[in-house]
C-alpha cells in the first residue's frame, strides 16, 4: 500500500501533464477495479477541463470545471504512465520494472494538455486494488471516504501542541495512535517507525505520555511532530519509499528506502550515535514495528 509520499510524488509527477488539461476522451477498459466505476464516470469527465490536481491524506484529487472530483488511490499495485506528444523520459536506475503490460491498462485520459500538446495518462494495476470515482465538490468532506479523515500531517499545523491534543488521555500504544487515521491522516507504518526512532520514543508507550498534566505537550511531543514532517519531505525529496510495484509518475525509482534507520533491519546495528544495541521487531496490531530498544524509550 503505498504512503503518503509515494502518493505526493505521483501527484508532482502527473500536475504537469494534468493541470489545466482539457480530457478529451476516457477509455475505461474494464467495470470495476477494487469497486464498480460510477455508470456515468466516462460521460461526466469528457469534455471537462482538470482545474488542479491535489493530495489528500493516500488518495489524489483531480478537481474538474464540471464540479466534479476525480479520487484516485493507487490500492497495492496501481500507477500511472504518461505517454504522448513529448518524448518519453525515466531519469535515474530502476530497481525493477513497474508494470507496463497492456492488459493492466484499465482507465486511459487522452488529454489535451495546458500547452497544447497531446499525452495520455494511463492507469496501470495489475492487482486491481486500487479505485476510482467521482464526487462533486461539495459532498467531498461528508463523504465516507473523508468524513473521519483526520488532519495531515504535512505543513505546521501538526505541532507539540496538536499532538498533546489529539493523544492527552489515551492508553493506546504511541506507533497505533500514530496510525489512526481519525487522528493524523496519511501516516502509515513506514514512516510511523522511523519518525519514532528519529524521536527516540518507545513504539509501546501510552500515547497520552506525551501530554502533561495540564495539557501541554511534551518536549518529545514537541520533536515527534517535527520529526513526522522531516521524515516525510526526505521522503518525498527521494521520491517515495520504492516499495513493490510504486514508481514516480515519470517512471523512475526513488533510493529513500536505502536510509532507512530502522524499517526492515531486524537484527542489524543501530545507527544512533554511540549505541551498541540492535533492531528488534515486534507485531503490534498485525504490524510489524521495528525499534531500538536501548534509543526509543
Amino acid at each position: 500500500m503505498p504512503e503518503l509520499p509515494e502518493v505526493e510524488t505521483v501527484r508532482r509527477g502527473l500536475a504537469p501533464s494534468m493541470e489545466g488539461a482539457r480530457i478529451v476522451k476516457v477509455d475505461k477498459n474494464r467495470p470495476d477495479l477494487r469497486f464498480p466505476f460510477p455508470l456515468d464516470f466516462v460521460k461526466r469527465l469528457e469534455g471537462s477541463t482538470l482545474a488542479a490536481l491535489s493530495r489528500r491524506s493516500k488518495y489524489l484529487l483531480a478537481d474538474t470545471d464540471h464540479g466534479d472530483v476525480l479520487v484516485m488511490h493507487l490500492g497495492m499495485s496501481g500507477s500511472f504512465r504518461v505517454e504522448g506528444d513529448l518524448p518519453s523520459h525515466t531519469p535515474g536506475d530502476f530497481a525493477h520494472e513497474r508494470s507496463k503490460d497492456p492488459k493492466h491498462d484499465h482507465v486511459i485520459f487522452h488529454l489535451t494538455t495546458a500547452t497544447g500538446a497531446s499525452e495520455r495518462v494511463i492507469y496501470n494495476d495489475p492487482r486491481r486494488f486500487g479505485f476510482m470515482t467521482l464526487i462533486p465538490r461539495p459532498e467531498l468532506a461528508g463523504h465516507a471516504l473523508f468524513a473521519k479523515m483526520g488532519m495531515e500531517p504535512l505543513g505546521n499545523d501538526l505541532d507539540g501542541q496538536r499532538i498533546a491534543d489529539l493523544f492527552a488521555g489515551k492508553k493506546t500504544p504511541l506507533k497505533a495512535a500514530l496510525l489512526d487515521q481519525r487522528l493524523i491522516a496519511g501516516l502509515g507504518n513506514i514512516y510511523v517507525c522511523e519518525a519514532l526512532w528519529r524521536t527516540g520514543l518507545d513504539p509501546k508507550r501510552a500515547a497520552g505520555t506525551l501530554a502533561t498534566k495540564t495539557g501541554k505537550p511534551t518536549e518529545k511531543a514537541i520533536l515527534l511532530s517535527e520529526m513526522i514532517r522531516q521524515i516525510l519531505l526526505d521522503a518525498i525529496q527521494a521520491g517515495g519509499s520504492t516499495l513493490r510495484d510504486h514508481t514516480r509518475a515519470d517512471g523512475s525509482l526513488g533510493y529513500f528506502q536505502h536510509s532507512f534507520d530502522v524499517y526492515g533491519r531486524e537484527g542489524e546495528k543501530c545507527r544512533g550515535e554511540g549505541c551498541t544495541s540492535t533492531i528488534e521487531r515486534i507485531v503490534q496490531s498485525g504490524r510489524s514495528t521495528f525499534f531500538c530498544p536501548k534509543c526509543q524509550r
